[in-house]
């Protein structure tokens, strides 16, 4: 079983007792965690996350693009994720021992570390770049 097989494995799992609480449940789960429950839904453009992934930079945790460096806020990820239902007013945090967002890209996408180097390290050509309700 493949790393990206397990990940879709859990994710199927938590989306099964998600559904199996009541709204008393659900909402207690809101009200101490937060917008987390939105992003089971979520479905992410696959190509582009593969695009976006070509150019995050682990060292700065953030999108480089030549000589240009992008963070993207709250809002810009909710659009692209295309989950507006996320409150960008909430304070969200992460715990210490998360990995690092390259190891996570390499899991979620199935691509190799060659693919997610920073485009220093390798050379690329984009032709032609499409998404949906892009803010960047």
């Amino acid at each position: 079983m493949t790393q990206r097989e397990k990940v879709q494995n859990v994710l199927r799992e938590i989306k099964e007792i998600w559904d199996q609480w009541d709204n008393e449940t659900k909402q207690l789960f809101y009200c101490n965690y937060g917008d987390l429950p939105y992003l089971l839904s979520v479905k992410a453009d696959k190509y582009l996350f593969r695009a976006f992934a070509q150019f995050w930079n682990p060292a700065y945790s953030c999108f480089t693009f030549g000589k240009v460096d992008l963070v993207p806020t709250m809002e810009e990820f909710t659009t692209l994720l295309q989950c507006l239902k996320i409150q960008v007013d909430k304070a969200y945090s992460r715990a210490a021992s998360v990995p690092t967002l390259l190891k996570k890209l390499m899991n979620i996408t199935g691509m190799s570390e060659q693919w997610l180097l920073p485009e220093s390290k390798r050379k690329v050509t984009v032709s032609a770049f499409h998404g949906r309700a892009c803010k960047i």
